[in-house]
C-alpha cells in the first residue's frame, strides 16, 4: 500500500528547478520529469524563456506518489545525502554507505 502523498504547503520563497536539476535531485531521468509535467496535474511548473521550471515541493510530492520513484529519490537522488529521512507516516533509516576507495 502506498503512503499518502505529503501535502504541499505554500511557502514564501519557492524553489524552482530546471528539468535536469529536478531529475538529478530526484534520482530519475529527464524523461521521467517531462512525462510527469505532461501527465500529472498536481506537479506545479512554469515556463520561463521556453524552459520548464518545476516547484521543488510538488516534485517531492510527485516522487512520493510511487514506491519505485520514492526509492530512487532515497537511494539515488537527494536522499543519498540524508542519513535519516523523516516523513510524517514513516521514518526511513538507511544503513551508512561504506566509502569506496
Amino acid at each position: 500500500m502506498l503512503d499518502k502523498e505529503p501535502p504541499i504547503k505554500e511557502v514564501d520563497n519557492t524553489i524552482w528547478l530546471s528539468v535536469s536539476e529536478a531529475a538529478v535531485l530526484g534520482g530519475v531521468r529527464d524523461k521521467t520529469i517531462r512525462r510527469a509535467i505532461k501527465n500529472d496535474p498536481k506537479l506545479r511548473y512554469k515556463i520561463v524563456k521556453n524552459r520548464y521550471q518545476i516547484d521543488f515541493g510538488s516534485l517531492i510530492s510527485f516522487l512520493y506518489k510511487n514506491t519505485k520513484l520514492k526509492n530512487k529519490l532515497i537511494l539515488n537522488g537527494l536522499g543519498q545525502y540524508v542519513h535519516f529521512w523523516k516523513h510524517k507516516k514513516n521514518k526511513i533509516k538507511k544503513p551508512p554507505r561504506i566509502p569506496s576507495e
